[in-house]
């Protein structure tokens, strides 16, 4: 094996979400770590010291492993030659069809499979299909390589990065036994837990544990609607449900179920059991179904044809930027077709992500009726006489109006 590299860690993608909180942790653990992504505005705001997303407590710890050069970024494809673990944090997405595309990883490493080299550990880092480090691995196989590859799924939830890279224990999966030391010796700088697997087990514990967050969500979204329906306050009768009772205590509380993995992960889990996951897809036409539940619930109410509604928060969660698979957007296309107008604000979304969004008080002042989509703290203390369906129960109000 080689044993001489200029760096220690290089990440392939690694301007996104899940690479970049990664590679900051473990430059800040004392590792010499190149970010490799193919975004040149991405790569310029890294070395600039900014992130290019919100994740709080990662920008004052890239500013320093930034100045102490212990990481940096870059858009060239050769700087994977020169780290001796190659982590990828490319994942497996699913297509019109909800079907995986197990292949997706394969063709985006044949753009720098010519930079691999005798003694590198490639490590699957995101989210994939069962059977796809299997994949990877014949594909290295092919290239005549004394490479190891490992299967390390991310565990961190947005916004918690910088303390769960840190706090939670690691799954750790290869085929070798030199795979997977190699794999637990880079991340136990992080972690005091790491927990061995065989790759297959491993790509099924992460798919397991998105949907298991999915189906509770979706579990949770269907008492409201029950409760809703007869004029009841959900929220209320959680609380009650749960008190001090430990058996009900992870019940979480109604909202939309968006964001880039929980939706994709069950349907990959869907195909993997060749479309017999019935709970699975119960599941997703529960929650992919609240926000035409909101809109009905509305029409009931009010003549939608002859208002403008306010949609308050189109990111995927609360205190965020990320818009990826927002159901925000999907209650927006609705709503398009059921009212004389909708408007949107969002005080995180940045208006070059999207720029049709207003101040809060534009929408607040303009909207005959409300609609807390994203759960953002600055919504809390809205004061407002108008009508506001606000599932989340933000303002405490508990039933749709």
């Amino acid at each position: 094996m080689a044993e001489s590299f200029e760096k220690d860690v290089v990440v392939i993608g690694g301007g996104g979400h899940v690479g970049l909180p990664l590679a900051i942790a473990l430059a800040d653990r004392g590792s010499r770590v190149v970010v490799f992504d193919i975004n040149e505005k991405t790569v310029a705001t890294i070395n600039g010291g900014t992130l290019p997303f919100t994740e709080p407590g990662a920008e004052p710890v890239l500013k320093r492993v930034l100045a102490d050069g212990r990481l940096t970024a870059t858009t060239d494809p050769a700087s994977v030659a020169t780290a001796e673990n190659v982590v990828v944090v490319i994942g497996t997405p699913v297509d019109e069809h909800l079907n995986p595309d197990p292949n997706a990883i394969p063709k985006a490493l044949e753009s720098t499979s010519g930079y691999f080299r005798d003694g590198q550990i490639l490590i699957l880092r995101s989210t994939v299909y069962p059977g796809v480090t299997a994949l990877v691995e014949r594909t290295v196989g092919g290239l005549g390589l004394d490479m190891d590859v490992a299967f390390c799924p991310e565990r961190i939830a947005e916004h918690k990065a910088m303390e769960e890279l840190f706090s939670l224990p690691q799954i750790v999966s290869s085929r070798t036994s030199r795979g997977r030391e190699r794999a637990s010796r880079l991340f136990s700088t992080l972690t005091d837990e790491i927990v061995d697997l065989e790759p297959e087990e491993a790509e099924l514990a992460k798919l397991f544990t998105n949907t298991w967050r999915y189906i509770k969500f979706a579990a949770a979204n269907q008492f409201y609607m029950m409760a809703n329906d007869r004029g009841l306050d959900f929220e209320r009768i959680r609380a009650a449900l749960s008190h001090n009772y430990p058996r009900a205590k992870d019940i979480p509380g109604a909202g939309f179920a968006a964001g880039p993995c929980l939706f994709k992960d069950t349907m990959q889990l869907a195909a993997f059991s060749d479309n017999k996951f019935s709970l699975g897809h119960s599941a997703m036409l529960v929650n992919e179904g609240l926000p035409l539940y909101v809109v009905t619930q509305l029409e009931k109410r009010f003549d939608l044809e002859n208002l403008t509604v306010g949609i308050l928060g189109m990111s995927f969660k609360g205190g965020s930027d990320d818009i990826r698979s927002s159901l925000s957007y999907k209650l927006r296309r609705v709503l398009k077709f059921k009212a004389k107008a909708v408007i949107c604000t969002d005080p995180y979304v940045s208006e070059e992500t999207d720029d049709t969004l207003l101040p809060l008080d534009s929408v607040l002042e303009k909207a005959d009726v409300l609609i807390v989509a994203t759960p953002h703290p600055e919504y809390r203390g809205i004061l407002t006489d108008k009508p506001v369906a606000d599932v989340w129960n933000l303002l405490g109000n508990g039933v749709t109006v």
